[in-house]
C-alpha cells in the first residue's frame, strides 16, 4: 500500500501484460552461433539452433550490405524479426508486427548489460558454448516483465475511463481509444475485430513513447480524421472523427480528453471539464 503526500490511501498497483507480443529472444556471437534462446510465449515453435544460426547469418550478411545499421527488422506477416547489435553480440527478437521498436531496444539494452555480467561471472566460452540456465531465464523474465509492466492507480484510471466514455457519446466522435505508454489498450469504443487492424495501420504514429512527438493529426485509409496525443508519459489517447468533421471541432474534443486525463491524474475537479460536452 502506497501512502500519498496528502495521507490518503492510494490504490496503485503494477499492471503486467496478460499477453506478450514478444515471443522469442535469441543471442548470437559474431560468428553467428546461437548462444542462448528463450521463449516468452508458446505461439510459435522454437526453431532448431543450427537452422536458426544459418538464418541469422543470412540476415546479417544481407542487411549489412543494404542497411549498414545496428538494428534490422524483417516483417513476416503477423510477426517480425528484429536484430540488434550490442557490444560484441547480436540479439534477435521474434515479436508481433505491431510491437514498438523503441520498447524492444530498451529491453535488449538492459538484457545486454546483465548478459555481459553473466558471461564474466561464469567464464562463458562465447565461441562455442550454448547457455541453458534457469537463473538466467528468470533474470531475463524479470527484465522483460519490469519493462512491460506499468504502475497505475486503479481508481483514477476507472474514473478516467468513465469520463472518456461520457465524452465519446458525442455524435461527432466516431471512436475513442486509450492506451498505456506501453501500447496496451485499456479502453476503446471501436469494435475489437477492427481494432487490431486499425492499430497496425497507425502503429508508427501510436507508439511514440520517446516523447519526440506529442500531438498527431492525420487521416487513415478509410478517410477518417485521427487526432491523438501522448499524455503525461502515461497514456496515449486517440479520437476518431468522420472526414467531414471540422478540424477545430476535433481539436476541441481532443483537448477535452487530454484535460480529463490530466485532471484526474492530479486529482483536480472534473466538473468544469465535462460540463457542456454533450
Amino acid at each position: 500500500m502506497i501512502i500519498e503526500k496528502n495521507v490518503n490511501h492510494s490504490s496503485k498497483i503494477r499492471r503486467y501484460p496478460t499477453e506478450k507480443n514478444i515471443h522469442y529472444l535469441f543471442i548470437f556471437n559474431k560468428s553467428g552461433i546461437c548462444l542462448y534462446g528463450k521463449n516468452f510465449t508458446d505461439n510459435y515453435k522454437l526453431m532448431d539452433k543450427q537452422l536458426l544460426s544459418g538464418f541469422f547469418t543470412a540476415i546479417r550478411a544481407f542487411t549489412k550490405e543494404v542497411m549498414g545499421t545496428n538494428i534490422k527488422t524483417i516483417e513476416m506477416g503477423k510477426v517480425k524479426f528484429v536484430l540488434i547489435k550490442e557490444e560484441e553480440y547480436y540479439y534477435g527478437v521474434l515479436c508481433d508486427s505491431i510491437e514498438n521498436l523503441l520498447l524492444i531496444e530498451g529491453i535488449i539494452s538492459k538484457i545486454n548489460l546483465r548478459f555481459l555480467e553473466y558471461i564474466n561471472k561464469n567464464n562463458l566460452k562465447v565461441d562455442i558454448e550454448y547457455v541453458q540456465d534457469k537463473d538466467l531465464n528468470r533474470l531475463i523474465d524479470s527484465i522483460v516483465d519490469d519493462i512491460l509492466s506499468t504502475e497505475f492507480d486503479v481508481e483514477k484510471e476507472k474514473e478516467i475511463i468513465e469520463h472518456l466514455e461520457f465524452l465519446s457519446k458525442n455524435d461527432e466522435i466516431s471512436g475513442a481509444i486509450l492506451l498505456t505508454d506501453k501500447g496496451k489498450v485499456i479502453f476503446s469504443t471501436i469494435d475489437r475485430t477492427y481494432l487490431k487492424s486499425f492499430l497496425k495501420e497507425v502503429e508508427f504514429r501510436v507508439k511514440i513513447c520517446n516523447n519526440s512527438i506529442l500531438k498527431l493529426f492525420y487521416t487513415n485509409r478509410n478517410k477518417q480524421l485521427i487526432f491523438s496525443e501522448y499524455v503525461e508519459n502515461q497514456y496515449f489517447i486517440i479520437l476518431v472523427f468522420d472526414s467531414e468533421t471540422k478540424f477545430g471541432m476535433a481539436q476541441f474534443y481532443l483537448e477535452k480528453a487530454v484535460k480529463i486525463i490530466k485532471s484526474k491524474l492530479y486529482d483536480e475537479d472534473f466538473k468544469h471539464i465535462t460540463s457542456k460536452i454533450i
